[in-house]
């Protein structure tokens, strides 16, 4: 690996290991990237929803647990993207989180969270599948906000 310029010196190598010694630098970093977005889904199904972290003991419990976790991050996702996603949401996740100058595309924390928002929002109840008016998002906007400032 060669750089030139001042980053090369405080920018750590990309150090890939492989059992498959025919393969060329080039297919190896193909893969890199082709795996990536699976290995970034997996984490944030850790982190967001628990994945693996389940106190399972039989076998078809552990079968089941991981994977029912990957549905709900897929259900996630899909809902967002036909009921949730907004034009403005990545202007303003960029406007609370300022030092996201590069954010293009929300993340699954942005998808989650605004999933959360408007459950609360419609106040759920399965003889009321209405979606929440814009005044009850602001109002649970505003005590979310209300709630950060008394407890900073």
């Amino acid at each position: 690996m060669r750089e030139t310029g001042t980053k090369a010196a405080t920018k750590a190598p990309l150090v890939l290991v492989s059992t498959d010694l025919a393969a060329s630098v080039e297919a190896l970093v193909a893969r890199y990237a082709w795996r990536w977005a699976i290995e970034v889904t997996f984490a944030e199904a850790r982190e967001h929803l628990g994945a693996g972290q389940a106190r399972t003991r039989t076998r078809h419990a552990v079968e089941r647990c991981v994977p029912f976790t990957l549905y709900c991050y897929t259900i996630t996702v899909v809902w967002y993207t036909l009921h949730g996603h907004h034009p403005h949401d990545v202007a303003d996740r960029r406007r609370i989180a300022p030092w996201y100058t590069t954010k293009a595309e929300p993340s699954f924390t942005d998808m989650i969270v605004k999933l959360r928002r408007v459950m609360i929002a419609a106040r759920y109840s399965p003889n009321t599948p209405a979606r929440p008016t814009d005044q009850e998002i602001r109002a649970v906007q505003h005590a979310w906000a209300t709630a950060s400032i008394n407890t900073g």
